[in-house]
């Protein structure tokens, strides 16, 4: 149960790093990992939100943390790692979809982020796949409930 709730945070942290060092840093180091390139259908590979300063803050916040609840640095940056390449998956196949940043795709904007670090959570550490599944439901439902409210609060620039 534990476990469960530190990769929750995890989960978390990766998500919420991000946000937290755009409204610490404003522009600095808000490089787009797209490098503003299109893809071939004229639209932005990622987006401008998806920057190096958020994917290093995310993998930094994610690595602190394991590391401080005995799982390990090398497991919580690649913890944040794969929940920041799911996010952005999902941001790819939104722009792909013609959805711009903005928009909320339900499931979509959760889910990826959530799984791909729990696939790696199943090998790495002591969970199972009906933990990790759960955790997964979890952060996904929390995402959608509560991303509205943080948004409304002024701590969220987007309601994803």
């Amino acid at each position: 149960m534990l476990l469960s709730l530190e990769l929750y945070v995890m989960l978390v942290l990766a998500n919420g790093a991000p946000v937290v060092a755009a409204r610490i840093l404003g522009e600095h180091w808000d490089q787009p990992v797209d490098g503003n390139r299109l893809w071939s259908d004229g639209r932005p590979v990622l987006g401008k939100s998806k920057t190096w300063r958020g994917l290093v803050s995310g993998c930094l916040a994610c690595a602190l943390f394991s590391l401080v609840t005995g799982l390990g640095f090398l497991f919580g940056a690649l913890f944040g790692f794969l929940g920041l390449l799911g996010d952005m998956i999902s941001s790819f196949i939104k722009r792909r979809m013609g959805l711009q940043s903005s928009a909320r795709a339900l499931g979509l904007d959760q889910i990826p982020e959530a799984a791909l670090p729990m696939i790696l959570a199943v090998f790495w550490v002591p969970i199972g796949w009906g933990s990790a599944s759960l955790v997964v439901v979890l952060f996904t439902l929390s995402n959608i409930l509560l991303s509205p409210l943080l948004h409304q609060l002024g701590i969220r620039d987007k309601p994803h």
